[in-house]
């Protein structure tokens, strides 16, 4: 059975950005969660999830954070897995703090980051990483690419 692919944000309000995201993972088979948890509000609920996200099923995590942007950081701190982080723009900043914030991580605890509002290349990202243990899945991506990479 594929793995899962989580997708957390940091607050409901960022559910509207993450609808492509959910869009994509859909086209190519890929089941996934979506949670609200945020790094500063449930900082022991967000560890868990992540320290608990391999045995649960998942392969793959893309979190979502805007303005100070710590969930992708926090999540990647406590798992193996790889984290891909999806700025959000909001903020005086407009998601340019998010950006930097999330690309910004120490040595030894990276998070693949894509552009503000990134959320279709983050489920392509997903989607590539699961593709190198799923033959099914990289064929599948291989017609997607040769389409344009568009739905």
């Amino acid at each position: 059975m594929m793995e899962k692919v989580a997708i957390l944000m940091g607050s409901a309000s960022d559910q509207p950005v993450l609808e492509s995201c959910k869009k994509y993972l859909v086209a190519f088979g890929i089941a996934h969660e979506e949670h609200i948890l945020s790094a500063h509000r449930n900082p022991e609920a967000v560890a868990e999830f992540a320290k608990n996200a391999e045995s649960a099923g998942f392969g793959v995590i893309i979190a979502a954070a805007g303005m100070a942007a710590h969930l992708p950081g926090v999540i990647a701190s406590h798992t193996i897995l790889p984290v891909i982080g999806v700025p959000i723009a909001s903020g005086a900043l407009n998601g340019f703090d998010a950006l930097l914030s999330i690309v910004q991580m120490p040595p030894g605890v990276p998070v693949a980051t894509v552009a503000v509002g990134g959320a279709v290349n983050a489920a392509v990202l997903a989607v590539e990483i699961l593709a190198m243990k799923y033959p099914d899945l990289r064929e599948r991506l291989r017609e997607f690419k040769a389409k344009g990479a568009r739905l």
